[in-house]
């Protein structure tokens, strides 16, 4: 564990900024090292003299303000935590989720020195026009551009630039968030299912490819890819900006600039002529198709994030925060949705147990009896009054009950499904959440288990047995060399003459032996599969 003086000092100003504003630093009850409920009391005094400052607060916002006050990696970490009520309490992640992500802007000659150590050459060699900042958040801030293309034209670009060494920043913060981690893990068992340590794992991961903005634009690229044929089944499109790579490098990303019209003003949607409910409905959509059928989708797609184009497409922006969800994870999303959706509860209960949110030592029957009392409730609901964000919380609830263990894949889409709901609701209040996510999350299942999913995968396989086929003549020889290798060697033995030593050395020059021999004994294992195969 480490324990460093600077992550201790780095902790120790975090508290003395949370006891400014009244925030308790370790819960009743739980058991710590006698130094930190030391260093809790030492605080008190400082909770005192300061409690005049917070009299002007309101209570529920006093976390999100220490957070914000303790700057742009603390904004981060509370920003994630809003997400986990399950961890911090209901009450405590509302109180986050006001957190907005907002900096004030680093200076104009920073961002000509990223640019031009990034791009090399002079600012004015890649940009005709360089305006000032028009947003600044913890870790980058953007700027609007002009750039002229080949053929004349002049194009405005979005500039992206990180914060000046805002990688070690991060680095240094997140060393003593980990310690704190592990020392709730250590001291407070009630906490260990859920992961503490797993968590700040997932937000470290998390910044470090928001940092790399290479990467960002890569996540633009195969989210293009992804959607390129979405179009020609809906009716109002859903698009990503172009990435401009020749302005592109680790602390630089340039896009497409989107003159649009912001997604929460649903009052500028309407005066353009646009469906803010076909609009609502696209986005809900469009989030679900990404993360079941791709297994690839926006992990940040709030209000601020989307804009209407033109055309009337959903732009969406800011690929920073990205998800990725396995085979297995999309089936657990694509059958928990359709198990509620279709009130078959035991099927959407034996997905909990299956993807191992539930230790199998709970009957299926008896959690199933537990999703019954979520989804029923749902089901004698009006449109407008059922919630994601409702259902999510009535599962957390039943976390400890079960045992129930975080899933670090899914806590990114946990957050962003709860996101993606609030901004469909805005444009449309009586939006069924779950008659827009039953085609969805039928048309996987289909897919993926349905006569289409069937006939794929017995394509996969005749393709695999093909290749095992090409293969069998030349796997076959090499088992037949290292079956008349051993024969020999059983014969004759094993002679070590000058001839052969001398054999040998150039061979072990050429080869690891060890390493053909584990070839000729996979090539044995190879041709019998490959006979049972053809049996």
């Amino acid at each position: 564990m480490s324990t460093t003086p600077g992550n201790l000092l780095r902790l120790a100003r975090a508290g003395l900024v949370f006891s400014r504003y009244g925030v308790r630093l370790v819960p009743k009850g739980m058991k710590v090292p006698l130094a930190l409920r030391l260093a809790e009391i030492a605080t008190w005094p400082i909770s005192a003299v300061t409690a005049p400052f917070r009299a002007g607060q309101k209570p529920d916002t006093r976390i999100s303000s220490a957070f914000a006050a303790l700057g742009p990696s603390y904004i981060k970490l509370g920003q994630f935590l809003a997400t986990r009520a399950d961890v911090i309490g209901p009450e405590v992640a509302a109180d986050l989720s006001r957190l907005q992500d907002k900096m004030p802007p680093f200076s104009m000659a920073e961002a000509r020195k990223a640019v031009e150590e990034s791009l090399g050459g002079k600012l004015e060699d890649h940009f005709v026009e360089f305006g000032p900042p028009i947003a600044a958040a913890s870790i980058a801030q953007v700027h609007k551009a002009v750039v002229i293309d080949k053929d004349g034209s002049r194009r405005e670009v979005a500039v992206k630039i990180l914060r000046p060494d805002v990688e070690r920043r991060f680095k240094r913060d997140l060393d003593s968030y980990y310690l704190v981690a592990r020392l709730v893990e250590r001291f407070h068992a009630p906490s260990r299912r859920l992961k503490p340590v797993a968590i700040v794992d997932n937000l470290r991961r998390t910044t470090e490819i928001e940092m790399d903005l290479r990467l960002e634009a890569a996540a633009i690229s195969e989210m293009a890819d992804n959607i390129k044929d979405d179009a020609k089944a809906d009716a109002v499109v859903f698009r990503v900006p172009h990435v401009d790579w020749r302005r592109t490098a680790r602390r630089v990303l340039t896009l497409e600039w989107i003159d649009g019209i912001p997604i929460g003003d649903k009052k500028r949607i309407v005066e353009a002529g646009l469906d803010p409910k076909a609009l609502g409905l696209v986005v809900l959509r469009a989030f679900l198709r990404h993360a079941m059928r791709d297994g690839f989708f926006h992990g940040d797609m709030h209000q601020g994030n989307l804009l209407i184009d033109k055309s009337g497409a959903v732009v969406a922006v800011d690929f920073g925060i990205m998800g990725r969800l396995g085979m297995k994870e999309r089936r657990f999303l694509a059958e928990i949705l359709f198990g509620l959706i279709t009130r078959d509860y035991r099927r959407a209960a034996a997905m909990h147990l299956e993807a191992g949110y539930v230790p199998p030592h709970h009957s299926v029957e008896v959690f199933a009896q537990a999703m019954r009392a979520i989804g029923e409730p749902i089901h004698g609901r009006t449109a407008d009054e059922i919630s994601m964000a409702d259902l999510l919380g009535q599962l957390f609830a039943y976390t400890e009950v079960f045992d129930m263990q975080t899933r670090p894949e899914l806590i990114l889409l946990q957050k962003s499904m709860v996101i993606v709901e609030g901004v469909a609701r805005g444009l449309d209040p009586q939006l069924n959440l779950w008659t827009a996510a039953e085609p969805i999350a039928r048309m996987w299942i289909e897919d993926n288990y349905g006569i289409p999913g069937r006939l794929r995968d017995a394509g996969e396989n005749a393709e695999l047995m093909g290749k095992v086929l090409v293969q069998l003549p030349r796997v076959l020889e090499q088992a037949e060399s290292a079956a008349q290798a051993f024969a020999s060697m059983a014969k004759d033995g094993l002679r070590l003459d000058d001839d052969t030593i001398r054999r040998m050395a150039a061979e072990e020059a050429a080869q690891n032996r060890s390493g053909r021999w584990a070839m000729w004994l996979a090539a044995v294992a190879l041709a019998g599969i490959a006979v049972l195969m053809m049996s």
